[in-house]
């Protein structure tokens, strides 16, 4: 049976099909989630191992506004009204899966969302009229307009090393403790999950060594949040104060089954070529996983990338090889691939909110278009500085996700467009403008001790601001002119006193007088001296 006329098929009933579900069921879109098993969120059913996420849920805040508070809330799915929290299920820091997956049922539930289950889909056919066509495992069939694949990264990721078929992988491991008590222990990888793995048998193990052939990439360095988190490094302790265990830069080479254990050969990336075999009882592979393309035939297989981990889409997150199939959740993660948080909940579910406009635009006859504002750099000064210090959406997305304001002479105003990709805006009918900004949250740069930093706490040394800040951008027919960076401030707040101003004082300046001194006169200058060169100093100001 083939069931005709939805607008939408997403597959995947994960937290990304579900939060594109909300918003195509606001919409009064026809769609069907369709998932493979008999419930939601199956992969947070078994991942991770150890069942603790490595996603924040600060219940307590000293903000209270909705909009601000999801900044350190990493779990929760969008809604109109901010009205359903992952707060109402846990209140532990770092959650555990399985309150995780009750909240998901619960919204799932909540908002009546269209959900099949025991719908695994066999094939994704693209057919002559621009339709698709999704069959599933009961022999039925759903077309529709476009499809969303919404299916995670369910695939583990098997390296070419010679043996590695051999061992055990993160998702087959046991994790009994007393199948590693006194034995030797290799983990390939140094991701979270090796390190997840390593942190639960510390206590049994005779040692833990890490192999892979890059360093360790702690994310309170690099602020991306999939690199290694603080809370399961305490391996790297025992390796630096010399307990035995090890995380070893190298090149795992072959694997040799023996009859204790195994025989792994490795090269060393800081040891003039030296290479060595080394002798296990339990090898592990934590070398993280893959999506599946399995399911697409030839009128719509996608293109892959990073050693086929993930498929190539566009900035609109749509495969670059079948107009009409989309992609959402963590999946989207190939467009900014560990530079920002596509590949978690609280970074693809503002991803997911623009995806959604940019279907309800393409096939509905929707507006990226959001509000206009009075033409006055005063006016401007205060949107922006109050965007953003409520917007969670460029707090998470920070350098991926902008807002654009267009410069409107014609009209006497600005348009503004809320939470694009930067690229899409470039690369787009916005980028071929002749005056337009972008909005983002950025980090800056520094060298050294990261919890050393030197801060430059004065307008002028704004464009040296080492923690998350807003910066401006001015751009003509996608040409950049003018940049001009806001102050960091500690709690993310660059306008007047907030709920978090209660927490601090200045002898010399009230804090009103300090925003307007460091954030707000420093912005009204920049929009001023800007637009008075409009047209003047424009790529294209022939357009005016």
């Amino acid at each position: 049976m083939v069931e005709d006329g939805l607008d939408c098929v997403v597959i995947g009933a994960g937290p990304a099909g579900l939060q594109l579900g909300y918003f195509l069921e606001k919409g009064g879109r026809s769609y069907r989630i369709v998932e493979a098993t008999g419930t939601v969120a199956s992969f947070f059913r078994h991942f991770p191992r150890q069942r603790v996420l490595i996603s924040f849920n600060k219940v307590h805040s000293v903000f209270t506004d909705p909009e601000t508070r999801l900044r350190w809330d990493w779990n929760s799915l969008l809604t109109d009204g901010y009205e359903f929290e992952l707060r109402e299920f846990s209140d532990d820091l770092l959650p555990h899966a399985d309150d995780v997956t009750r909240y998901l049922e619960a919204f799932a539930t909540k908002y009546a969302l269209k959900v099949s289950y025991n719908c695994g889909v066999e094939n994704i056919r693209r057919d002559s009229d621009g339709r698709f066509t999704v069959r599933l495992s009961d022999g039925s069939a759903l077309t529709s307009r476009y499809v969303v694949v919404a299916t995670g990264l369910g695939t583990a990721y098997v390296p070419p090393i010679p043996g590695v078929e051999l061992v055990d992988g993160y998702d087959t491991a046991s994790v009994d403790l007393d199948a590693y008590r006194g034995k030797k222990l290799l983990i390939i990888g140094k991701g979270n999950a090796a390190f997840e793995m390593a942190n639960s048998v510390l206590n049994v193990a005779a040692l833990v060594h890490l192999a892979s052939p890059h360093s360790v990439q702690l994310a309170w360095n690099t602020k991306h949040p999939g690199h290694v988190r603080a809370h399961a490094v305490c391996l790297l302790d025992t390796y630096q104060l010399k307990l035995l265990n090890s995380s070893l830069d190298c090149t795992v080479e072959s694997i040799v089954q023996t009859p204790d254990g195994f025989a792994v050969s490795v090269a060393y990336a800081h040891a003039a070529g030296e290479r060595e075999t080394l002798l296990f009882d339990r090898v592990i592979r934590c070398t993280g996983f893959r999506y599946d393309s399995s399911i697409f035939d030839e009128t719509c297989r996608p293109e892959s990338i990073l050693d086929g981990r993930l498929p190539a889409m566009t900035s609109q997150w749509e495969s670059t090889t079948a107009s009409g199939l989309f992609y959402a959740g963590t999946l989207m993660q190939a467009r900014d691939f560990k530079r920002t948080s596509s590949a978690f909940i609280h970074g693809f579910r503002y991803n997911i909110r623009t995806l959604h406009r940019f279907l309800e635009q393409r096939f509905h006859g929707g507006a990226l278009l959001d509000e206009t504002l009075d033409l006055a750099p005063e006016v401007l000064a205060d949107w922006i500085l109050e965007r953003v210090s409520r917007t969670s959406a460029l707090w998470a997305q920070f350098g991926f996700l902008c807002d654009v304001l267009v410069i409107d002479r014609a009209q006497d105003e600005a348009r503004i467009y809320r939470e694009l990709p930067v690229d899409y805006v470039h690369e787009g009918d916005l980028g071929d403008e002749a005056h337009y900004y972008t909005i983002t949250l950025e980090w800056g740069t520094w060298t050294g001790d990261v919890f050393a930093i030197e801060r430059h706490p004065s307008g002028e040394g704004a464009d040296r601001s080492a923690f998350l800040h807003p910066v401006v951008r001015r751009y003509s027919n996608g040409q950049e002119l003018a940049v001009h960076h806001v102050l960091e401030d500690l709690f993310g707040v660059f306008r007047g006193p907030e709920e978090s101003g209660t927490v601090r004082s200045r002898q010399a300046l009230s804090l009103d007088d300090y925003h307007a001194a460091m954030h707000y006169e420093p912005m009204r200058q920049f929009l001023e001296n800007e637009l008075a060169r409009h047209g003047v100093d424009d790529a294209s100001s022939a357009r005016y």
